[in-house]
């Protein structure tokens, strides 16, 4: 199961092609939402983020008849609240996301005295920078993006970016297929953030980039777990989660690392729709999810991590907490950004990386 990441830009620029996203659990669904009545809530999520186990509770609690439909970019689920009258209830957006949809006013401010459990977080998930004070979107589920390697194969223990600039690893090293997050470790690894909107920054990530195709196998986002649990790769730039997991579970000389440069954080939230006739219901989700035992479903069920930290010692199953690709070490998050709409500065990584793929 990889995570989707940044098709960033693709709502207001016609050149969607180029910010390609990864779901977290496949294709969406194309099915409308009904969301009207007392007695029903209706969601637009990622697909694989809500386990079946939290949708049984909570209808089996409340009485509450829950619809979710999944879609596959944030660009799709935005367009769709932006032509209104989309009849959802709440939405699972990604952090860049929110400000989008914050600024197209898509999206309810959270009164946060209907809150019950919001002290449940982990504390770099409150008041984050893509959302301050948590105005507009509770933190449901969280990420890496970073570096799987297979230690048969590189020799050596990697530790950051750098290695994948390694000459000696030519022709067995992948990059994801995804503009951002290529961009991610060309920015980093020269010391620069991975958030910057500096052209000049941009330009000299771009030319680390294309120094760095003389070393690449290539760019891949479908099967580098599978081609690095293998030995057919030494080292990829990977996304967490299930599918990174289980290439670790399986093979011990597989290993998810955050490159000591930084590597960067995701985080997929709840938010209610502005507008909603089920505001009662949706503050009755929000709350759900917020408990603990709620939470662990997640990572128990979906293999995903929770934004709860209350949940960590309720997950049954704990050697998915201790596995790095689904629950990255805190000590190696230090230096890890949130990735936000860049606004305009979006062109320039368009510009390099057109130049990149056509070198």
């Amino acid at each position: 199961m990889n995570k989707k990441f940044l098709a960033l830009g693709a709502v207001a620029l016609a050149s969607a092609t180029v910010l390609s996203g990864c779901s977290a659990g496949g294709d969406a669904s194309s099915t409308s939402a009904s969301g009207s009545g007392s007695g029903t809530l209706s969601i637009y999520a990622w697909a694989g983020e809500i386990p079946d186990s939290v949708i049984q509770g909570f209808e089996d609690e409340t009485g509450i008849t829950v619809t979710v439909d999944t879609f596959d970019s944030n660009e799709t689920m935005i367009s769709k609240l932006a032509a209104g009258n989309s009849g959802y209830d709440v939405v699972e957006p990604s952090q860049y996301a929110v400000q989008l949809m914050v600024d197209r006013d898509l999206v309810a401010e959270i009164d946060q005295s209907k809150l019950e459990g919001f002290d449940n977080l982990a504390e770099k998930f409150v008041d984050p920078s893509f959302d301050p004070g948590n105005a507009h979107s509770i933190p449901w589920a969280w990420g890496t993006t970073g570096i799987l390697y297979n230690e048969a194969c590189t020799g050596a223990p990697v530790t950051g970016w750098s290695d994948m600039w390694n000459a000696d690893y030519t022709g067995k090293v992948y990059m994801l297929d995804n503009m951002l997050s290529a961009y991610i470790a060309g920015l980093q690894v020269n010391g620069l953030s991975a958030t910057t909107t500096s052209q000049s920054d941009v330009e000299t990530a771009t030319n680390s980039l294309l120094e760095q195709k003389s070393v690449l196998a290539g760019y891949n986002s479908t099967n580098y777990a599978d081609l690095v649990g293998s030995g057919d790769a030494c080292i990829a730039q990977a996304y967490s989660g299930t599918t990174a997991a289980k290439a670790v579970a399986a093979n011990p000389d597989v290993h998810y690392i955050i490159p000591e440069e930084g590597g960067t954080l995701w985080t997929d939230s709840f938010s209610i729709v502005n507008g909603t006739q089920n505001e009662d219901a949706a503050y009755k989700w929000l709350n759900y999810t917020l408990r603990p035992e709620v939470a662990a479903l997640l990572t128990d069920d979906a293999s995903l991590a929770s934004t709860n930290a209350a949940a960590l010692p309720l997950v049954a199953d704990q050697t998915q907490v201790e596995n790095a690709a689904i629950y990255a070490p805190a000590d190696s998050l230090t230096k890890s950004e949130f990735i936000v709409d860049p606004g305009d500065a979006l062109a320039y990584f368009q510009d390099g990386w057109t130049r990149i793929r056509a070198s």
